[in-house]
C-alpha cells in the first residue's frame, strides 16, 4: 500500500512539473499559506466582514450540522460576519443560539437584528457562564487576541461549559507558521499544548484539521473534541 502511494505521489509530481513547463503563465496555480492569510482578511458573509480561512468556514458548517449545538459561544465578534454565518446555520437546523463576546462595539447592525444572536460587550472575563445553563449542547469558539496568555485564560474558563461530544475550537494557531510566534508569545498553539496536558478529556480531532491536507487549516491543533 505504501509503495503504491509513493508511486502515485511521484507520478503526480512529474505530471505537475510537465504541466508547469508547458502551460501558459495565466494558467499556473500559485498560492500558499500567506496568500490565503491575505485573502482571508477580505472574506465576508452577507456583506459583513468575517475574516476566516475558507477551509475552516466549510469545516464549521460540517461540525455544526453534525453536533447540532443548542448554544455557540463565540469569543471575538469583530464585525460579526462569523456570528451571522453561524446563526444562519442554526436557522437551517431550526434551533440554537449564538452568544458573541467582544470588548468593543464594532459589529454590523445586521447582527443586532438576528433573533438567534445575543452580543456581550464587556469582554469574555465578564461573561457569566450561567448564561449557558439551559443549553444541553454547547460549542465554544476562541477567536480573541491569539496571544498565549489570553488564549490560555479563555481555555481555562470555558472548558467546563463545553459539553461532552462537542468542541472547543481555538482559532489561528496558524500565526506560528506565518512567522508571528514572538508577537503572540507562542500564540494559540503554545496554549493548546499546555491545556491538553492538564485536560485529558479533550483531544485534537484530526479529522477536521487534516480534512484538506496535514494541518490545512488556520486552526492548527485547534479542533478540540470533548470526549464522552
Amino acid at each position: 500500500m505504501l509503495f503504491q502511494e509513493l508511486k502515485h505521489d511521484i507520478y503526480r509530481k512529474i505530471s505537475k512539473l510537465k504541466w508547469k513547463l508547458s502551460c501558459r503563465k495565466d494558467e499556473i496555480v500559485d498560492f500558499d499559506v500567506y496568500s490565503i492569510y491575505l485573502g482571508h482578511h477580505k472574506v465576508t458573509y452577507c456583506g459583513v466582514e468575517a475574516i476566516r480561512c475558507p477551509f475552516d468556514y466549510l469545516i464549521y458548517q460540517m461540525i455544526i450540522s453534525e453536533i447540532k449545538p443548542d448554544l455557540v459561544i463565540e469569543i471575538g465578534t469583530n464585525k460579526g460576519g462569523g456570528a451571522l454565518y453561524i446563526a444562519d446555520l442554526m436557522n437551517n437546523l431550526g434551533h440554537g443560539a449564538v452568544h458573541t463576546i467582544d470588548i468593543i462595539d464594532a459589529h454590523d447592525p445586521l447582527i443586532d437584528k438576528h433573533p438567534r444572536i445575543t452580543t456581550f460587550l464587556n469582554g469574555w472575563q465578564q461573561y457569566d457562564l450561567y448564561e449557558a445553563k439551559n443549553a444541553s449542547k454547547v460549542l465554544v469558539i476562541e477567536d480573541s487576541s491569539h496571544h498565549y496568555d489570553n488564549t490560555m485564560a479563555v481555555l481555562q474558563k470555558f472548558a467546563e461549559v463545553v459539553t461532552p461530544g462537542s468542541y472547543l475550537i481555538v482559532e489561528d494557531g496558524i500565526v506560528n507558521e506565518l512567522g508571528m510566534t514572538k508577537k503572540y508569545d507562542g500564540g494559540p498553539l503554545r496554549a493548546i499544548n499546555e491545556f491538553l496536558r492538564n485536560h485529558p478529556e479533550f483531544i485534537v480531532d484530526k479529522n477536521w484539521s487534516n480534512l484538506f491536507g496535514h494541518n490545512a487549516t488556520f486552526n492548527v491543533k485547534g479542533y478540540l473534541y470533548k470526549q464522552q
